[in-house]
Order: C-alpha cells, then structure tokens, then sequence
C-alpha cells in the first residue's frame, strides 16, 4: 500500500506550516530552532537523521522512502503541540532533491505527497555558513549546485519562499519577517 493512503484523513490542527530547505548543512537546524523559541511552538526535527543513526548498514534509495513517512508522521505528531505555527526542519522537497541527487530518480510516492502536503511558507537556506563535517553529510564542494536545483524545484512548485542568509541573526530576523506576515496578530 502507498505510504500516503490515510495520511491526509489524519486530523491535523490548524496551524501554518514553515518549511526549512536547503542543501545539506546551510543552517537548517539551528534556524529551526531558533525559530521555535522566538514563537514558542514546536518544531519538528529531521527524520532522516534519527533513521540513518540506527541503520546498521549504508542507505540505499527505498530507504527515503522510509525517511518520507517518518518525517509526515513526525510533522502531524508535532503540529498536535504547535501553537500557530509548526516549523519544518525539512520537507518531501528535500528528500526529492536528495534522491534525485545521489539515485537519478526519486520514487512516485514521495513526488506524489510532495504535491499534496500543503506549506504556507519555505524558507530557503544559502550555503553561505561554514561547512561542518558530520557522518551523514556527503557533498562539501556541491552546495552551490545544489542550492540552484533548490530555486529552481521551488520555482516549479510555486510556492511562496523566502531566501535566508547572513549570519544567524539576520537570518532569524528575516525569517520572522516572513512568517510575521502569516500571523494575523502580528500585522
């Protein structure tokens, strides 16, 4: 059965949902977290990372497709604790842009979700934070690269973005610009 059957009749609150994106290590976390204090809500962790630290042997591509309903089912869990907004440490487009990457190819389910879970805003992370090596980073020398295929995969979602960089202050500044305008109570 597809991973999507049943996902959307999920009674998930109203609250708006902010998508971090961006290549591999451009702050994605850390604004995330930044954000979540600032607004007082919950923000939903990567997935990928709690996956790939228990697998006992190198991910191959049917595991995204694991990662894709383990970060769904982490994002309806944590929206449960969010107060009026829910932000994303990622999103499907991550996960289709990492596979297209490494695989040539991404599976349909994942496309298929990508296209009908809803985000009222992305937040687009430049690589222009140093690199910081870790065990599941891959791709020091393509973050510009990959970065473009970012723009231009929101580009054809049209979806509305906002581009973060700087150093972490103005980047948490310019984000809560952005959702500030989301927030009725806030205009």
């Amino acid at each position: 059965m597809p991973f999507w059957v049943g996902m959307d009749t999920f009674k998930r609150p109203k609250v708006k949902r902010i998508a971090i994106v961006g290549p591999e290590c451009t702050g994605k976390t850390t604004l995330a977290e930044a954000l979540a204090r600032h607004y007082q809500t919950a923000w939903v962790p990567e997935y990928a990372r709690s996956y790939l630290d228990k697998l006992s042997r190198p991910y191959v591509q049917d595991d995204l497709i694991h990662i894709a309903r383990g970060q769904l089912k982490w994002e309806d869990e944590y929206a449960m604790q969010a107060k009026d907004i829910l932000i994303c440490d990622t999103n499907l487009l991550v996960i289709k842009i990492w596979s297209e990457f490494k695989y040539g190819s991404c599976p349909p389910e994942i496309i298929h979700q990508l296209h009908h879970r809803q985000y009222d805003l992305h937040l687009l992370t430049h690589p222009d934070v140093p690199w910081e090596d870790d065990p599941q980073r891959e791709h020091p020398d393509k973050r510009e690269l990959l970065f473009s295929i970012y723009k231009q995969e929101i580009s054809k979602l049209n979806v509305t973005c906002t581009e973060i960089f700087g150093p972490p202050e103005e980047r948490l500044k310019k984000a809560v610009s952005a959702i500030d305008l989301l927030l009725p109570h806030k205009l």
